[in-house]
C-alpha cells in the first residue's frame, strides 16, 4: 500500500534482518519491482514501530519471536529483490526533463512563503491506490487494489505526537524529533541547504549509507535519490525556495525523463518527469498550467505477475496540504501550498 517514508531502525533489528536474510532460503513468490518493494517494506516496518508503541491497554511483551517473525518477512521479500544485483546505470537527465523540472522550480519558489510557528502542524491530505500481489488456492497468484485515502499532521517543531486518519481509522504518530530524509518534519526542511547542488549532496550521501557500493543495494543512490526527493515533495510542507532547490537538485540525477501525459489517482492529467528502474517507471505529475505537483504513480513497463505494461502498481494524489493549528484540523483551501 502506499506509505510514507520508513524510519531507521536500532543497530540491532538491521543485524536481525540481515542474519535472518543470509538464512532464509529463496522466495517461492514472483519478484517484485522496486515500488513493491519498497511500499511492502515500510508497511511491515510501520508495524513493527506500531506494536511497539506506547498503548493505554495492557503491557504487551515484544519477544524475540514476534520480532523475528515480521522481520524475516522483511528478509523475504529483500530476497525477492535480488539483493547481490548491481544497481541500474543511467544516461545523464534529458535536456527535456531539465527544463521542465527549471521551469517548476521557478513555480514553486514564486509561492507565498507561510508565517510558520513551532507549535503548528503540517497537513497532507491525500488519495492512492496500489496493487497487492497475495497466494491464492492452489498456489494462484491473486492480484488486488487496495484503495488508501488519507491525512497527516507533523509537528514543525518535532516536538509532539502528530496524526495520521486513513482508511483504517486514526493513529497517534510519535513525535519526531529532529526529524530526518525519511521522517521530516517542516523545521528539518526548512533547514536544507537551498543550493542544488548542495542539497543533491545531502540527500545522496543519505542514500548511500543503505543503498552505496558494497551494501546489496539493488535500487543504487541514484535511484534512493529520485525517490527520497519525491516523498518529500509528495509528503511534506516545505518553504518555497527549499521546494525549488528539491526539484533543481533532480535536475542532476541520471536517468530522468518527461512523460507527456500521466494520470493521477484523483484522474487529474497533467506532465510528468520520471525516471526508469526494475522494469517499473516512477512519474511525478505536475497540472500542465500551474506546474504544481498533483501526485505520483508507478506504471509497468512489461507484463508479469503485477499486471501487464501500461498498468500502475502505485497512484496516489495530493489533495490539500498547509499548515494548519492543531491535529485534525484541515486545511484552509485545497492544496493551499
Amino acid at each position: 500500500m502506499i506509505t510514507g517514508s520508513g524510519d531507521r531502525h536500532a543497530p540491532d533489528e538491521h543485524s536481525a534482518r540481515s542474519e535472518l536474510a543470509r538464512l532464509l532460503p529463496p522466495p517461492s513468490h514472483p519478484d517484485m519491482g522496486p515500488a513493491r518493494h519498497r511500499a511492502n517494506k515500510e508497511f511491515l516496518l510501520n508495524e513493527i514501530d506500531r506494536d511497539r508503541r506506547p498503548s493505554t491497554a495492557a503491557p504487551r511483551r515484544w519477544g524475540w519471536l514476534a520480532l523475528a517473525t515480521s522481520v524475516a518477512a522483511v528478509a523475504v521479500m529483500l530476497a525477492a529483490q535480488g539483493g547481490n544485483a548491481p544497481a541500474e546505470k543511467a544516461p545523464p537527465a534529458t535536456a527535456a526533463s531539465v527544463e521542465l523540472l527549471d521551469r517548476v522550480a521557478q513555480a514553486a519558489y514564486s509561492e507565498p512563503q507561510p508565517q510558520v510557528r513551532d507549535d503548528q502542524y503540517s497537513y497532507v491530505r491525500t488519495v492512492g491506490h496500489s496493487v497487492s500481489l497475495s497466494e491464492g488456492s492452489g498456489g494462484t497468484m491473486q492480484r488486488d487494489v487496495i484503495t488508501e485515502n488519507r491525512e497527516q499532521w507533523i509537528a514543525v517543531d518535532g516536538l509532539r505526537p502528530g496524526l495520521q486518519r486513513g482508511t483504517g481509522g486514526d493513529r497517534e504518530i510519535p513525535a519526531p524529533g529532529g526529524g530526518a530524509l525519511n521522517s521530516p518534519t517542516y523545521k528539518l526542511l526548512a533547514g536544507l541547504p537551498t543550493d542544488p547542488e548542495a542539497l543533491l549532496k545531502r540527500i545522496y550521501a543519505d542514500a548511500g549509507l543503505n543503498h552505496g557500493a558494497g551494501s546489496g543495494s539493488t535500487t543504487g543512490p541514484d535511484q534512493e535519490a529520485f525517490v527520497t526527493i519525491g516523498d518529500l515533495l509528495r509528503s511534506s510542507v516545505a518553504p518555497p525556495q527549499v521546494s525549488a532547490a528539491l526539484y533543481r537538485a533532480v535536475e542532476h540525477i541520471p536517468g530522468v525523463v518527461t512523460i507527456d501525459d500521466a494520470v493521477d489517482a484523483a484522474g487529474r492529467h497533467g506532465v510528468a518527469v520520471a525516471r526508469v528502474h526494475g522494469g517499473e517507471r516512477n512519474e511525478w505529475i505536475f497540472d500542465k498550467q500551474s506546474l504544481r505537483l498533483l501526485g505520483e504513480r508507478t506504471v509497468l513497463l512489461k507484463d508479469g505477475p503485477w499486471g501487464r505494461a501500461g498498468d500502475e502498481v502505485a497512484s496516489v494524489a495530493i489533495l490539500a496540504r498547509d499548515v494548519v493549528d492543531a491535529p485534525g484540523q484541515a486545511a484552509r483551501t485545497e492544496s493551499s501550498i
